[in-house]
């Protein structure tokens, strides 16, 4: 038994409504183990700037600081997406909590539940058996860069940085997950084109002998966006940096069947943040019918990986794969076979899977 502080930080659009569902699971699977969860919220995005004018508050940011682990939604509102010149926007809180936090590693599995092969586009007999672990790097790159406009305005620019540490750091534990897993790594990078990916590359073979077990194959980035539609199996463990990860792991929802069935770990030096991949979805927001699997797959990964919880985390994620047998779909994953009965709205959904547990 253990006591564990959770914050819940549900951010904008449908992380108000998913992570709700998420820490249902989370009370559910302390009761059945004898734990004890305590819980707190915080502010960050749209919600935050509308509330205080920051997209993260210093509030926000220390309640982070002194939780065990943080359960998050997502950001965004199309305000700012249609405003290119707005100053203040949500997403910069997003990145000043990973940076705020030392989270420089983002694991995201695509593990494809059979019961979903036909929700996604490709071919089932492309897709059976898929299962990829990524590690995209989250406190570097062009995203953190210096970043501005020059000549009045009409030209801009964002500068891209990588030091050997950073990309040392999140190989190393891509190398050590792939020890675990099938003993197979692939490097992403542009190394033909960009330096920064030159040193990434340069540095990914520099440590690659200290893993013999290991299998590193390095391959550039529009490649991999190819083949991950070509042969999904292929790949085991994938390594690559900020701006290619948060590409090449959208475009892999799809071996999913929806961004709605994916979970993410961000993790490094302090708290772990754990959030489904997904965004903040403002055309679905408040009508229920958001997937809540990927925020509960989420809560998954955070008993696992922040708290050692490794039988309770493969119970959430059985009983997600029971309720997947059992044929129940939200929308974003049913298909012309399903019964309308069976197509599940968000709480309905999360129901089923605390029944399951």
């Amino acid at each position: 038994m253990a006591t564990k502080h959770i914050l819940i930080v549900p951010g904008d659009g449908i992380g108000q409504e998913v992570t709700a569902v998420g820490k249902k699971v989370l009370d559910k699977i302390a009761a059945k183990f004898g734990h004890t969860f305590t819980y707190d919220e915080a502010l960050i995005g749209h919600v935050a700037i509308e509330a205080t004018g920051n997209p993260l508050p210093d509030e926000s940011l220390e309640k982070m600081r002194k939780s065990d682990a943080v359960l998050f939604g997502a950001v965004g509102h199309p305000k700012y997406d249609n405003d290119p010149s707005a100053k203040v926007r949500p997403e910069q809180g997003l990145l000043k909590m990973r940076k705020e936090l030392g989270l420089y590693a983002n694991l995201r599995p695509i593990k494809l539940f059979d019961e979903l092969l036909g929700a996604s586009s490709i071919k089932p007999e492309i897709l059976k058996g898929a299962d990829i672990l990524f590690f995209r790097e989250l406190t570097g790159d062009i995203y953190f860069g210096e970043k501005g406009r020059k000549n009045d305005g009409d030209t801009a620019y964002d500068i891209a940085e990588y030091s050997r540490y950073e990309v040392e750091r999140i190989a190393r534990k891509a190398f050590e997950a792939a020890r675990t897993r099938r003993k197979k790594l692939c490097s992403v990078d542009k190394a033909n084109v960009i330096e920064t990916s030159r040193l990434w590359r340069e540095v990914v073979q520099k440590i690659a002998p200290e893993y013999p077990d290991v299998e590193v194959e390095h391959q550039f980035v529009d490649a991999t966006a190819m083949l991950l539609i070509k042969d999904p199996r292929r790949f085991d463990v994938v390594v690559t940096a900020n701006l290619f990860g948060d590409i090449l792991t959208d475009e892999a929802s799809q071996i999913a069947g929806s961004m709605g069935m994916l979970a993410s770990a961000s993790v490094g030096d302090g708290t772990g943040v754990y959030e489904p991949i997904h965004g903040s979805a403002h055309d679905i927001t408040g009508k229920g019918v958001a997937n809540p699997l990927a925020s509960i797959l989420s809560a998954a990964l955070l008993l696992d990986i922040s708290f050692g919880m490794k039988a309770e985390s493969e119970l959430v994620i059985s009983a997600v794969d029971q309720v997947l047998k059992a044929g129940f779909r939200t929308r974003d994953i049913a298909d012309q076979q399903t019964p309308a009965d069976k197509i599940l709205g968000t709480d309905a959904m999360g129901a089923e899977v605390l029944k399951f547990l």
